[in-house]
């Protein structure tokens, strides 16, 4: 993978599930709600001073977000932090840069 571009499409990982986790309090306090399901499907990473994952979640039966997470390097210890969502989402809507 070329560094600053986009991975293909993978199948969420129990890694993924944990970073999606983690950002669900951030999430959820800039949404202002709650979220009984928050079940990360598929992901994307683009490596740059760290790795940008772009990962699909389930938030409910039929409805989708996808979240631009930011992972530092390992030295920097700081977890994940939520850099962008999109919401508005279906199980088919790509997941692409933003």
């Amino acid at each position: 993978m070329m560094p600053g571009g986009l991975s293909e499409t993978k199948t969420a990982t129990p890694e993924v599930q944990h970073i999606v986790n983690q950002v669900k309090p951030q999430f959820e306090s800039r949404e202002n709600r709650t979220f009984r399901i928050f079940k990360a499907i598929v992901y994307k990473t683009q490596v740059v001073a760290g790795i940008n994952y772009f990962i699909k979640v389930q938030v409910s039966d039929d409805d989708y977000v996808h979240l631009k997470v930011f992972q530092g390097l390992s030295h920097e210890n700081q977890g994940p932090n939520l850099d962008g969502f999109q919401t508005g989402k279906t199980r088919d809507d790509p997941l692409t840069y933003f």
